[in-house]
């Protein structure tokens, strides 16, 4: 991710959310953030991958420290993708991606969190060896979102 992907890359993830009815308040899409991704990946310890054809960002994902937690654990973070790339691969391929930097930076854990409707992205985390958690981690700030899975990263 560049800096002048910041704006394509907030459309995606607005377009998204918005696609499936997610509440504005209470997930990402309210993240003061969304609108400056680069700033806030650009430190050691996160990244952010986006897909891109022709210029056009089609869809990304990241880690990062999970904030307010005392453990080694990153959070896998706005990882979404267009309609038109879903069902392709991209988002296993993304996975892997975001999981292995999370292993090259370190992490022993990876912590997600996702709407209960959200069942295609929950299978494919499944398959990669997420765990569901009964409760949230963290501080994330994304009250509305139900689900809370873990991975571990080393074995």
């Amino acid at each position: 991710m560049i800096p002048a992907d910041n704006d394509q890359v907030a459309q995606v993830i607005r377009t998204v959310l918005e696609e499936h009815k997610v509440p504005k308040i209470g997930t990402t899409y309210a993240d003061p953030l969304l609108d400056s991704l680069f700033e806030y990946y650009d430190k050691p310890g996160a990244a952010y991958f986006v897909l891109e054809n022709q210029h056009k960002i089609l869809g990304g994902g990241g880690i990062i420290a999970l904030e307010a937690h005392e453990g080694n654990v990153c959070e896998l973070q706005k990882m979404y993708f267009l309609n038109e790339v879903r069902g392709m691969g991209m988002g296993a391929k993304m996975l892997a991606q975001c999981l292995d930097r999370a292993a090259h930076e370190g992490y022993d854990f990876c912590y997600l969190e996702t709407m209960p409707y959200m069942t295609r992205a929950q299978k494919l985390y499944v398959k990669w060896g997420f765990e569901y958690l009964e409760a949230p981690m963290g501080n994330t700030g994304h009250y509305s979102c139900s689900v809370w899975m873990l991975k571990k990263l080393k074995i």
